[in-house]
């Protein structure tokens, strides 16, 4: 999939929002658990503790609550908004989709297009592509495109040290948008990498396949992409996004990319937040966005296991720091990730439904 949209026909991000559960768990804590050799698989993450869900709080809570937080940013009139798309590894239920209850949750039109998206971690990025198809095509004023996730992994296997909880909402338009997309393109691949089949509690992983040709062929591959059809090249962005399932993945690829440490920093926020999935690049994006400036530039790029990327050019407006878009009237990612309550891996297994109370 490619497309570089003309620029009297741009569709963009009118307002975003996020939201990450304050509880947290260290790795170590983790690690203590698991035995001595839990720290050669921490050893090279880069991750020091990640977000848990409390015990009320699902892929759907999280996805209402960074949708809530978007339109708390602009004045937009939920019946305006002609679709609503929500990308996850757990959604709720497997039978019923998780969009019509971010849906009515907002008050969105009931004359809405709505489904689930499911491509492992880059499912909210393919949200926010088929919004730009509606809204480019007419069909649409408003589409939503939410990542969110109550990430999964199995006790004491290499995933439970970064699987997180969070996620962010993406209005998509035309109407002065904070941000135009003046193109995205995708790079996919049949790749068995990783892994959950219809009944099982948690994902499996193909180990070595991980990095290459997992992450790394395709997120290069989508990346080039993207800067041949845009003309571009890494030193015309200020920032940068890449999928972040742990801190050693974004900087290398960032890094064989051509793109620096500076232009990664801003949204690296799996250190403290561990991986969300579908919510990790989107997340990175938000966290971007609310310290841009107009005229700045963005490169993102997401991974999903399976396999594919999928890429954007980006460029911030004069409308972020315009009346209408108010960015602190919701909280950033960074305050997001403040004042956190750590617990110990009991309470943690409980949050997270491994201990079942009867």
């Amino acid at each position: 999939m490619n497309g570089l949209a003309r620029e009297d026909d741009m569709t963009g991000i009118i307002t975003y929002g996020a939201y990450i559960p304050r509880y947290r768990i260290r790795l170590e804590e983790i690690a203590r658990v698991w035995g001595d050799n839990a720290q050669d698989i921490i050893g090279g993450l880069g991750v020091r503790e990640k977000s848990v869900p409390d015990l009320d709080e699902d892929t759907a809570t999280i996805a209402v609550e960074a949708a809530r937080n978007a339109l708390t940013r602009r004045e937009i009139d939920p019946g305006e908004i002609g679709a609503v798309y929500v990308g996850s590894e757990s959604h709720p239920y497997a039978v019923k989709p998780t969009a019509c209850t971010v849906g009515e949750a907002i008050r969105a039109t009931p004359a809405m297009t709505a489904a689930d998206y499911e491509f492992a971690c880059k499912a909210g990025t393919a949200a926010i592509q088929t919004c730009m198809g509606l809204v480019g095509a007419g069909m649409i004023r408003y589409g939503l495109a939410i990542g969110a996730d109550v990430a999964q992994g199995a006790p004491s296997d290499a995933l439970e040290y970064t699987a997180a909880a969070g996620g962010a909402a993406f209005l998509i338009g035309r109407d002065d948008p904070i941000a135009r997309i003046h193109g995205t393109v995708s790079f996919t691949t049949d790749t068995p990498d990783f892994w959950r089949r219809e009944g099982q509690n948690y994902p499996r992983h193909g180990g070595r396949f991980t990095g290459d040709p997992g992450y790394f062929k395709h997120v290069q591959g989508a990346a080039h992409l993207m800067l041949e059809q845009a003309g571009t090249s890494p030193g015309d962005y200020d920032y940068a996004v890449f999928h972040q399932p742990n801190a050693k993945f974004p900087r290398r690829v960032a890094e064989h990319l051509g793109f620096t440490p500076e232009q990664i920093r801003p949204g690296l926020v799996v250190p403290e937040l561990g991986n969300t999935y579908s919510g990790a690049t989107m997340v990175g994006l938000a966290a971007t966005l609310d310290v841009a400036k107009p005229g700045d530039r963005i490169f993102v790029t997401s991974f999903g296991s399976g396999a594919g990327s999928d890429s954007f050019d980006v460029e911030v407006t004069d409308a972020i720091e315009a009346g209408a878009f108010r960015r602190d009237a919701a909280p950033t990612v960074r305050q997001l990730l403040s004042n956190p309550i750590y617990v110990d891996y009991a309470h943690y297994a409980k949050h997270k439904g491994k201990i079942v109370m009867q």
